[in-house]
């Protein structure tokens, strides 16, 4: 094979447009679909409003992104998680319950340091 071919073949983009768009509709699904993907992304807007609003620094905004963020990846593990048990499992199982709740576990804990990140971020530039 040309060495022209090759870079054509390793630098497509016709495969990466159709991932993009594979996942936009997975996004669109969670958004439409689960209502706590629609809380965290309006509680993450506002926040980020609030840091323009409070003018913090870029690297305070960074962190509140990235936080934001994480959030968002807990929350999808989670109901892809879910959504996989649901489609193998079909009756009642401790374990299936066990795995459901740590999937929970994880996105409660990533909302807790949330809730830490934008203390730290929002406390002292509101009650000054």
């Amino acid at each position: 094979m040309r060495r022209t071919k090759v870079l054509r073949h390793i630098f497509r983009f016709s495969g990466l447009l159709r991932s993009m768009k594979l996942a936009l509709i997975g996004v669109m699904y969670l958004f439409l679909y689960h209502r706590n993907m629609r809380i965290i992304f309006l509680t993450g807007l506002a926040a980020f409003l609030l840091g323009i609003y409070l003018k913090l620094s870029a690297m305070e905004l960074a962190v509140l992104c990235i936080t934001v963020t994480l959030v968002f990846i807990a929350e999808i593990f989670n109901t892809a998680i879910e959504l996989l048990i649901d489609i193998s499992v079909r009756k009642y199982h401790t374990l299936v319950k066990l795995i459901k709740d740590i999937a929970a576990a994880v996105v409660l804990i990533t909302s807790l340091n949330a809730v830490a990140v934008g203390y730290i971020l929002f406390f002292r530039k509101i009650f000054r």
